[in-house]
């Protein structure tokens, strides 16, 4: 997905923190969460620390916190340079998401977006460049090493393009959008399998970065120039090869050799890309993946 080079970014969306900076302050501290179960990729599980929303943790300025695309200007700089990138992402999927919200009867509020280097403390507990990019409740925000897409192309197998990486974006912030619709609290995602209600959160997610891609192309900046150019087939197949090569199958494939759909947290690549193509082609109202039978995800 290309940026028009002459779209303007607003800046202000995307954080970069040190390496090894702290949060503090808000109601829900660090203290009160001393563990931090990371499923595969995306979606933390974080069932058994949610409390239905809690507050939001402030983040220290002089814990190492910078404006991540303070040079950033334009669609050029973020089609050069993968911070401006992200703010460019960001400021598309926040322009979206307070449209789109009212359809779904949301009260939207933006996340916070923090990139980090190496690791860094959140409300979730400490992550790390191998903890994956992951949304945390209580801070109701995105947290993403940007090193994790070079493992998304080496590792993973991934095309790893410029949608690709944004697709990672996009699903995290259906989290946020799933946190502020009260999924989280009244979904029990404790178990396992391939119609469980991880699984169902994790689909649901996907659809959604699906429908901001395919309304992507007529998100404007404050100037009312669109933010990308008219997205091609090639790119979607991009996002498409992201989203397979997380998918709870082809992540077992690669590292035991057998595929068990018992323990399914996040769906099958097959069920990722299906999801992804649902909100691409039909929006977000599509995307109730909680009525749906199982042998229908």
């Amino acid at each position: 997905m290309t940026f028009n080079d002459d779209s303007e970014l607003q800046g202000g969306k995307v954080t970069r923190r040190g390496r090894g900076a702290a949060i503090g302050g808000g109601a829900v501290g660090v203290g009160a969460i001393v563990v931090f179960l990371i499923a595969q990729f995306t979606g933390v599980d974080l069932t058994g620390f949610i409390d239905g929303g809690g507050g939001t943790t402030q983040i220290q300025q002089e814990g190492g916190t910078v404006d991540a695309a303070a040079e950033c200007r334009t669609g050029r700089d973020a089609n050069l340079q993968i911070e401006c990138r992200m703010e460019g992402a960001a400021e598309s999927l926040d322009g979206y998401w307070t449209a789109e919200s009212r359809k779904l009867g949301i009260a939207y509020t933006t996340p916070g977006f923090v990139l980090f280097d190496g690791s860094t403390s959140t409300g979730c507990g400490q992550a790390s460049a191998s903890t994956g990019p992951f949304y945390c409740p209580p801070d109701r925000a995105i947290y993403l090493d940007t090193a994790f897409y070079d493992d998304l192309q080496s590792t993973y197998g991934s095309s790893g393009g410029p949608l690709a990486q944004m697709y990672v974006v996009a699903h995290e912030w259906g989290h946020h959008v799933q946190q502020l619709q009260g999924t989280f609290a009244n979904t029990d995602r404790s178990g396992t399998g391939a119609s469980s209600g991880s699984v169902r959160v994790e689909l649901q997610a996907d659809c959604y970065a699906g429908a901001w891609v395919g309304d992507a192309a007529t998100t404007k900046d404050a100037d009312g120039r669109t933010f990308f150019e008219p997205i091609t087939r090639s790119q979607v197949e991009d996002a498409l090869s992201a989203a397979s090569a997380v998918g709870d199958d082809s992540i077992q494939e690669r590292s035991s050799g057998r595929v068990d759909p018992d323990s399914f947290t996040h769906g099958s690549s097959e069920q990722r890309q299906n999801w992804f193509l649902r909100g691409y082609q039909r929006g977000a109202t599509a995307c109730d993946t909680f009525s749906v039978p199982g042998s229908s995800l």
